[in-house]
């Protein structure tokens, strides 16, 4: 018996490791989402600030609003800015129900007294700018896709419908419409759990980091583990300061 023991050691400690650096699930946009159920109707509240050593710097409050009507799910975010030069931006999204596939997308945004309209479509091979938007400045974008691609402005969504759980890692392929970066894939893995507080009291959630593809650097999500709705996310400046969003309700 002590023999087999020693050895079924070494191969636990193996299957371990092989475990701990195996290749994160790949998830295509278009394929059905485990826990797409999670994902509520409703609307929640997140002030987002900047922390520095010694202060604390309101942003904006971000609000979330999300519809779902039997074939598709909406996704409406405002963010009314704080300080001196107030500025409103609004997306509109929407999705294909049960994957989250991206079908359109529209920012607006009013700055000094300046409005600015943006209007995409996704399709599996490319993103383009929609045509008949009124003032879409973004109307000749082209982006082809070498595969299809989720809205990187519904990670939150897309996340909350995962499978979360200890160890859990995932690829995504993701693309923020009209942004400077291409379209790429990103990991997210599930780091632990950990207690935090929330609007309503201590929240029991699913710690989620990812690099999003710039080594050295850590963003953190917690996903409660009820609901696996997101209460907090921090990442970490250039300059050093903390910019977190924090559920308000």
């Amino acid at each position: 018996m002590m023999r087999t023991c020693r050895h079924l050691f070494p191969t636990a400690l193996l299957l371990a490791a092989a475990a701990a650096h195996a290749a994160p699930q790949y998830v295509a946009a278009g394929s059905p989402l485990p826990r797409f159920h999670m994902l509520k109707e409703g609307s929640h509240r997140y002030l987002r600030y900047l922390q520095a050593a010694d202060s604390n710097t309101p942003i904006d409050i971000w609000q979330r609003d999300l519809r779902i009507d039997g074939k598709t799910v909406q996704l409406r975010q405002r963010w009314d800015a704080a300080g001196k030069a107030p500025s409103v931006k609004w997306l509109d999204s929407s999705f294909e129900m049960g994957t989250l596939r991206p079908l359109a997308h529209t920012r607006i945004t009013q700055k000094d007294g300046k409005k600015t309209v943006e209007g995409f479509a996704f399709a599996p091979d490319k993103v383009t700018g929609l045509p008949d938007l009124p003032a879409n400045t973004q109307k000749a974008l082209a982006v082809t896709l070498a595969e299809p691609v989720f809205n990187f402005e519904a990670d939150i969504e897309l996340l909350q419908a995962l499978p979360l759980g200890q160890g859990y890692e995932v690829q995504l392929a993701l693309y923020h419409p009209g942004g400077a970066a291409a379209p790429a894939r990103y990991t997210f893995r599930v780091a632990g759990s950990e207690l935090i507080a929330g609007p309503a009291g201590p929240v029991d959630c699913w710690v989620v980091t990812t690099d999003y593809n710039q080594p050295g650097t850590v963003s953190k999500f917690w996903f409660a583990r009820s609901t696996q709705l997101m209460v907090r996310q921090e990442s970490r400046m250039p300059d050093g300061r903390l910019l977190i969003k924090a559920l308000i309700d």
